[in-house]
């Protein structure tokens, strides 16, 4: 075993993922021969990035999760330029990988994944922890075939007598409140995501009724009437099975006030970790993700790539024309590829003065009148793209204004006739 194969105890063996600021190597714990999964980013890259708050958070609402369907972090090791996260190896993968190849999960199997997940996000729950970022993608699979909720990268924590207010996470999996800029509840918020998906859908044939009344009341787009995780338990189908539970591995931490705020800090030479081999951690892919906090839109510099989401109050075809409106707002010009996606493009006349940028927009129908709008440049000047993205923002908001505004003087006239 050559000196670049090891960190401490584990012997590095081979790249299980990878990421724009993190890889994920399979390891070997060299004392008991367990494998795990190690997580290796690099500090400058944090730091540069602003994802150091971000890490803290996740560090603070992993430190809380004990839960034998949540994955655990075993140690963190730090260097002078690398964090290397030990975790727990799901050697399963992603339940996304089995939904892509069966063509359907028998009712039993389905039930022990649902009654799994729902246990974990409610122990999330419990302990005041929002993952907000519920998919497929982030459920792994274990040896036996146990669910292991993943990547609490966009987690957070509960406030007193406050609404969450960050728009995160992945548009075809975000309940419509998100998008609303208005403030939501995060257990709500996770709920709709453990529908996976979209408020109108088409029930497969072999659904039964009580199968599709669970899912039509987890994908209410009103939170103040979507079912809770304690309804989802005391559901008819949810129960006809009991919930098949795991064992829970001891959890390894100590002193909470120590590790959940004095794990990083901020040196002249970058990020010290705590590496003391009893501390649990928690960074959890966030920087291998590609759905992060939408609100640096305006704040970075110019990037070859750029990502945004934003919402619409709008049907699909009422979105998608608010979008070919904005695009002719700036001088661009907006073809529609398919149903939910269109091709942005310089006019004629933007072309003349040697400008060039290259957007698409997706359109993800979460409800029959909110949508979401995933923009995407894949190069060109940031400064078109900027406007076309200020010019839709401005039209997706204004209509809202006017229609406030149109219905307070119709209110007022009621009144005034009264």
């Amino acid at each position: 075993m050559g000196f670049s194969n090891m960190i401490g105890k584990y012997h590095l063996v081979r790249t299980i993922g990878e990421g724009t600021f993190a890889k994920i190597k399979l390891a070997i714990n060299t004392i008991n021969g367990e494998k795990v999964a190690i997580k290796i980013i690099d500090k400058h890259m944090i730091k540069q990035n602003n994802l150091i708050y971000q890490v803290k958070r996740e560090i603070r609402a992993m430190k809380l999760l004990n839960h034998p369907n949540i994955v655990q972090i075993h140690e963190v090791i730090g260097t002078k330029t690398k964090i290397y996260i030990v975790m727990e190896y799901v050697p399963g993968g992603p339940l996304s990988d089995q939904m892509s190849y069966l063509t359907r999960l028998e009712e039993k199997e389905a039930r022990k994944y649902f009654q799994q997940f729902i246990d974990a996000v409610g122990h999330c729950h419990s302990k005041g922890v929002y993952h907000r970022d519920l998919k497929p993608q982030n459920l792994l699979l274990d040896g036996k075939g146990n669910i292991k909720v993943s990547d609490f990268g966009l987690s957070t924590l509960a406030k007193a007598s406050s609404l969450l207010s960050t728009t995160c996470g992945s548009p075809s999996y975000v309940s419509p409140e998100l998008l609303s800029q208005k403030g939501y509840e995060g257990e709500a918020a996770d709920i709709w995501s453990c529908g996976i998906y979209r408020a109108k859908c088409m029930f497969p044939r072999w659904f039964t009724e009580d199968q599709k009344k669970l899912i039509s009341r987890i994908l209410d787009p009103n939170p103040k009437t979507r079912i809770t995780i304690a309804e989802i338990i005391e559901d008819e189908w949810f129960q006809m099975e009991p919930v098949v539970r795991v064992e829970s591995k001891q959890h390894n931490g100590k002193d909470d006030r120590y590790t959940t705020f004095n794990v990083i800090k901020e040196t002249e030479g970058g990020y010290d970790v705590d590496e003391r081999p009893n501390f649990i951690n928690a960074f959890r892919l966030i920087a291998m993700s590609h759905d992060l906090d939408l609100s640096r839109l305006f704040e970075e510099e110019d990037m070859e790539k750029e990502k945004i989401t934003l919402g619409s109050k709008h049907t699909i075809d009422e979105t998608i024309e608010k979008i070919k409106a904005a695009a002719e707002h700036v001088r661009l010009s907006a073809e529609r590829i398919d149903k939910c996606k269109l091709q942005i493009h310089p006019s004629k006349m933007i072309k003349a003065s040697n400008s060039y940028i290259d957007l698409t927009a997706q359109v993800v129908e979460l409800a029959p009148n909110h949508c979401a709008i995933e923009i995407t440049k894949s190069e060109g000047e940031l400064r078109l793209y900027k406007q076309f993205c200020k010019s839709l923002s401005s039209m997706l908001t204004k209509e809202e204004r006017c229609l406030k505004k149109t219905c307070k003087m119709q209110k007022l006239d009621e009144d005034q006739q009264d």
